[in-house]
Order: structure tokens, then C-alpha cells, then sequence
């Protein structure tokens, strides 16, 4: 039988797995449960009622969370000329073409968001292997490719988190410190989860969002009601 920590135990105490909270109820059970050393990550997991096979059914999109993540993110922009000038002025952390293809190529990853002018996609796109698989390649559909890249670096360093359903129909989002307070936090979830509700697919039948899960990163899952999270 697997040893249970006592810190884990401490944890779990007083949760019921099989009840579903409502959100702020959830939300108090699991800041009373942040006991690390470090600023811990609440993170929401949303099951939904598609199947990401088909493409059809796909869910991805990105939400400007109210309050911030909480983050320090790191921003590369691809670009030239004066993109490149507003780009560094916006607050880029990095910032280049050519230069900055052969960086990358040679594995160093140093960002955390990747924003591309559309005419330095076809160079990007030879980067496909190494910031794809990392979730890294810039996408119109989440307006990482633009020509307003001020208006984009702005929205990665504020708080804008990408989401894309796994295979198993899940998607997970980082949505604040357990600093927060327990009501932007909520205001945070219902963000993620309204923006999620948004991207819903053409090809998604019966009941959308079927399951909600808080959590932080040493702490226990708690279900939601999905009811209380869903904006109306």
C-alpha cells in the first residue's frame, strides 16, 4: 500500500471527494490548504464534451484574465523595423528575425509567449518541431500573429493564458497565486471557463462543460459545481 505524507493528509482532511462545491465554498477549501513555501499556482481543469480527434471538435483560444495570473512572463516577438522598435518598447523580453531563428535553433528557449508579424511566419514556421511541441508557435486564432504587437506583448505580460483541449477532452489553465484574494480569484475562473464556453466547437453536442476541478500546486483537487462557475 502506498504511504500517505502527512502533509497530504492535512490536506485532504475535511475535503469530501465525492461533493461538488460551489465555487467560492471550493475556493476558501483550498486557500486554507496552501501551506508551501512558495507563492503556489491555483490552477482550474474543465472536462468537457468533446472529442478532439475530429477537427471539428477542437477547442483552443486564449482569455485576458480580470486580475493577472500572477506570472512574470517572458515574451519573444519576431519582427523587423519599426515592429521590432514597438515590440522592444511594449516591454518584449526578446526580440529579433534571423538572429533569433538561429537562437532558438540552437535550443535556447528563453520565453514563455512567442508573438510573429504575419510576414515572418514563413521563417517562424521553420521552427514548427522545436515551439510546437512546447505549445510556443505563434497562431492568429490567438493573436499571436499580428500586426499589432504592442497591443499583443501588453496582453501576454497582463495576464493572457492560452488554453487547448488535451486529447482526453481536458483543459487546464493557471489562473493566480494563492495570494490572491478568494474573489479574484473566482472572477479569474469564471473568465477562463466564459472563454472556453465561447470557443465551443460547431461539432460539440450534449452537455459542454461536464466537470470543474480547482487546485494548487501542492494541494488537493476539489470539484466544483459546474453551475457556479459557468457565467450565465
Amino acid at each position: 500500500m502506498a504511504h500517505t505524507g502527512k502533509r497530504v493528509r492535512a490536506a485532504n482532511e475535511g475535503i469530501d471527494r465525492l461533493k461538488l462545491y460551489p465555487l467560492d465554498e471550493a475556493l476558501t477549501l483550498l486557500k486554507a490548504r496552501t501551506t508551501a513555501k512558495f507563492d503556489e499556482t491555483i490552477e482550474v481543469a474543465i472536462n468537457l464534451g468533446v472529442d478532439p480527434r475530429h477537427a471539428d471538435q477542437m477547442v483552443r483560444g486564449v482569455c485576458q484574465l480580470p486580475n493577472g495570473s500572477g506570472r512574470t512572463v517572458r515574451v519573444a516577438v519576431f519582427a523587423r523595423g519599426a515592429k521590432a522598435d514597438e515590440a522592444k518598447a511594449a516591454g518584449a523580453d526578446i526580440v529579433g528575425a534571423e538572429d533569433l531563428l538561429e537562437i532558438v535553433q540552437g535550443g535556447t528557449i528563453e520565453f514563455d509567449r512567442c508573438i510573429a508579424t504575419p510576414d515572418l511566419m514563413p521563417l517562424v514556421g521553420r521552427l514548427g518541431k522545436v515551439l510546437g511541441p512546447r505549445g510556443l508557435m505563434p497562431n492568429p486564432k490567438v493573436g499571436t500573429v499580428t500586426m499589432d504587437v504592442k497591443a499583443a506583448v501588453a496582453a501576454a505580460k497582463g495576464g493572457a493564458v492560452e488554453f487547448r483541449v488535451e486529447k482526453a477532452g481536458i483543459i487546464h489553465g493557471g489562473i493566480g497565486k494563492a495570494s490572491f484574494e478568494a474573489d479574484k480569484l473566482a472572477e479569474n475562473i469564471r473568465a477562463f471557463v466564459d472563454a472556453v464556453v465561447k470557443a465551443k466547437p460547431a461539432g460539440a453536442k450534449g452537455t459542454y462543460v461536464q466537470r470543474v476541478a480547482v487546485s494548487s500546486t501542492m494541494g488537493p483537487g476539489i470539484k466544483v459545481e459546474p453551475s457556479s462557475v459557468v457565467v450565465a
